[in-house]
């Protein structure tokens, strides 16, 4: 299930720059990509199963300590014992944890991987793999997380005020309870109110260059969207259509 090929350029300053849980029930699998991870410089978690992988990212968000790094990333295989990789994402983007997550797979056909991207995962890597495109992957999504925070303390619209420091959204004085993605989205928008974004844009912006598959997924996480924050989905206020280019905010 896995490809081996020449060993990843091994980071020139071995020390830790992240904390990698890897939740994978294969052996070989999960040994050989904790051990490419640790030779990169990252502090490397490993559990076998879905169960023992929710209770190391619960253990860790509960615990204050300053010897107990937070998680940077997650990678989790779609196939697993007790609690599965939909069912894990799930579960942990519901408590709001907001670790990006690269989801590994054996199904590879579009819809296995769209409905991994919208249950939570950030990424979504097809086996039969190699290590350094693995690499590659994780790095994406490490320097995309540490991008991303925003110094604002609140944006506000109209009805809408969203804090990115929080991960919290409140519309018409009512918080909504918006999946990591469809926050993402929101923030970018409000960032840059009335400026029009293509389907590519989107992606690029919020999933990534990396991303596998189509412009369909952004229609579905706008419609989403607009439940959420329109008092008439059908005919939004603030989420809008610019036909033959993609969608504005305000």
């Amino acid at each position: 299930m896995l490809t081996v090929d020449a060993p990843a350029v091994t980071s020139q300053n071995n020390t830790q720059i992240g904390q990698i849980l890897i939740v994978e029930d294969e052996e070989l699998i999960r040994e050989t990509i904790a051990l490419t991870l640790r030779e990169e410089g990252y502090e490397v978690l490993t559990a076998a199963d879905g169960r023992r992988g929710l209770d190391i990212v619960h253990t860790i968000s509960q615990s204050n300590s300053e010897n107990r790094p937070p998680l940077d990333l997650i990678i989790l295989d779609l196939m697993l014992p007790f609690v599965n990789g939909l069912d894990f994402c799930r579960v942990i983007r519901r408590e709001g944890c907001g670790t990006p997550i690269l989801m590994l797979s054996a199904k590879g056909s579009e819809m296995d991987r769209v409905v991994g991207l919208e249950v939570g995962a950030d990424d979504y890597l097809t086996k039969p793999f190699g290590m350094r495109e693995l690499v590659a992957r994780c790095r994406a999504l490490l320097r995309r997380q540490r991008i991303g925070v925003s110094p604002a303390t609140s944006l506000k619209f109209r009805e809408i005020v969203l804090y990115p420091n929080e991960c919290r959204v409140i519309v018409r004085e009512v918080e909504a309870n918006l999946s990591p993605k469809e926050f993402r989205i929101l923030e970018l928008f409000m960032n840059h109110p009335r400026r029009v974004w293509s389907r590519e844009q989107l992606l690029e912006k919020i999933w990534g260059i990396d991303f596998i598959g189509d412009s369909k997924t952004v229609d579905v996480h706008i419609r989403w969207l607009r439940e959420k924050i329109e008092l008439d989905p059908s005919h939004p206020e603030y989420l809008l259509t610019v036909r033959g280019f993609g969608y504005r905010f305000g």
